[in-house]
């Protein structure tokens, strides 16, 4: 995902979810969390093209 894609993704979220996002990316132990969850995992090998 390159710069381009994260700001039109910012720019469709809402002030609230915004904000939500930003504390999450905040605080390194959470944003581990979530990466590391099979949920974003797949997410993410869906994305990069992977099966």
């Amino acid at each position: 995902m390159d710069k381009n894609s994260v700001d039109k993704l910012f720019r469709n979220l809402s002030e609230q979810d915004k904000k939500k996002v930003e504390s999450i990316l905040a605080d390194k132990k959470k944003t581990e969390q979530i990466m590391n969850s099979p949920q974003a995992q797949a997410i993410l090998k869906k994305l990069m093209g992977e099966k």
